[in-house]
């Protein structure tokens, strides 16, 4: 009886503990990524540059001041015209910490790094599809972020990566 009593308040204070962490969504768009300026594409020739980054993610707060969390990231691109015209879609999955250095009334900045992997989807006009899978990384030594309201900032990173050379979003506290 004490061992299930005791295994109860183990699983109600851990329950507990996870509910009290600050979480947050983010929302970012980041533009000139990994996947343009490294060969994340088979060797094709020809590869326009993509349009950018949407990115999704959630972060868990671990520790005093430090996040830890999953990541989205979706890109595209084609291949210049003519008649093989072809198209290649992005899918990067990362685990992401930030780490916040400096925080006043209206700003914090901090920094991020992001691990993982890119999927490129290769769709060429003339043959099947197939998948390549590449090493992820996001570094963004210098990220600021300004609190709207208790449950909304807007923040924006320097840096590079699968996630975007200058990275904007939202981010919105649960």
């Amino acid at each position: 009886m004490k061992k299930f009593l005791l295994a109860i308040v183990a699983i109600f204070a851990c329950t507990a503990a996870s509910m009290a962490q600050k979480t947050d969504i983010s929302i970012s768009y980041g533009g000139y990524t990994q996947m343009d300026a490294t060969d994340c594409h088979d060797g094709w020739s020809g590869v326009n540059n993509a349009w950018g980054a949407l990115n999704v993610g959630v972060n868990f707060n671990v520790a005093r001041n430090f996040y830890l969390g999953p990541s989205y990231t979706f890109s595209s691109c084609t291949t210049k015209g003519g008649p093989d015209h072809s198209s290649i879609a992005y899918h990067a999955l990362m685990l992401n910490g930030r780490y916040n250095y400096y925080r006043n009334r209206i700003v914090t900045l901090y920094g991020h790094i992001g691990l993982g992997a890119v999927i490129s989807h290769l769709m060429p006009k003339y043959g099947d599809s197939y998948n390549q899978t590449y090493f992820a990384y996001q570094f963004s030594p210098l990220g600021a972020q300004v609190d709207l309201s208790r449950s909304a900032t807007i923040f924006g990173e320097l840096g590079f990566g699968a996630q975007g050379l200058l990275q904007v979003g939202f981010r919105f506290n649960i």
